[in-house]
């Protein structure tokens, strides 16, 4: 989950490019990029798509974003969307671990309904996107088994919050919202799953997506949210280890190799002891990831 793309639901010719890009993981779309008197028709649109043999066959994993659990059209996304097959439901505004826990809920029946095995169908969390996940970010460490990740919506919360913008006058997150980034990351640490980074809304402008990128990764995010499919590279390249990283976290771990009983090792004069070899384990699974995909 390095490059996640959003594809709006109630467009054929976007859903279709959706599938060209080199995501690795689509988000199609039934909340905010989908007009309310859209809805149903962009709910029937995306059932569709998923049941055409291109959907079916592609590689790329493909979730569905729904609408707000306590909205008016959650329930029948989910009933429409379910059979057809997704890889995962994305989650948006997720208030604590107990609405995860009634989506799961609901995907169990559908599954069964249906006739899947039960679990096959993903979640991830969109959250803190509002105020009350912020309080409740703790929750989310026990979100359960089909959980794959949490992200977090800047544009959303600032909304929510009353913030003149999510962005000071020097380009930085004012400071609830970065505050919100570091707790998402914080949850995702704690659970166990991908914690994915927030869209970098101008989508023109790809140096300042370079360094938002990079600065996701070096924080420990596995991934980051896109809105166009000319985004996804820059996203993919700024989440690939370096040649040097690798070639680092491999003398780390032959180090280990090389003295199986040891708790820590001398390399090059500095100690490197357990965390330093989960660290190394990471680096090259995501290199190897990157470059099987590539």
């Amino acid at each position: 989950m390095r490059s996640l793309l959003f594809t709006p639901g109630d467009s054929d010719r976007k859903l279709a490019k959706g599938l060209t890009s080199d995501a690795d993981v689509i988000l199609i779309d039934l909340e905010d990029a989908v007009a309310s008197d859209n809805k149903t028709a962009a709910r029937e649109k995306v059932a569709d798509f998923l049941d055409q043999d291109a959907a079916r066959k592609s590689p790329t994993p493909l979730y569905v974003r729904i609408n707000d659990l306590e909205s008016e059209w959650a329930k029948d996304d989910l009933e429409k969307i379910v059979p057809a097959n997704p890889a995962g439901i994305m989650l948006p505004k997720a208030r604590s671990v107990e609405d995860v826990e009634t989506l799961t809920g609901i995907l169990d029946e559908l599954e069964q309904k249906a006739g899947f095995e039960q679990g096959q169908i993903s979640i991830l969390v969109l959250a803190p996107e509002i105020p009350q996940a912020l309080l409740n970010i703790a929750s989310f460490q026990t979100c359960g088994p089909r959980v794959s990740g949490i992200t977090w919506g800047s544009e959303d919360l600032a909304t929510s919050l009353g913030s003149r913008s999510s962005l000071d006058d020097q380009g930085l997150y004012r400071a609830p919202i970065e505050l919100a980034r570091t707790l998402c990351l914080c949850a995702g640490s704690a659970a166990g799953i991908h914690a994915i980074d927030t869209v970098y809304p101008d989508f023109r402008d790809l140096e300042g997506l370079t360094r938002s990128a990079e600065r996701a990764a070096g924080d420990g995010f596995s991934g980051k949210l896109a809105i166009h499919p000319d985004q996804v590279p820059v996203i993919n390249a700024a989440f690939m280890p370096t040649e040097s990283e690798i070639a680092h976290a491999k003398r780390i771990i032959a180090a280990f190799v090389a003295e199986p009983g040891a708790g820590v090792i001398n390399l090059d004069g500095a100690m490197v002891d357990m965390p330093h070899l989960a660290h190394a384990q990471k680096v090259l699974e995501r290199a190897g990831q990157s470059r099987r995909e590539g």
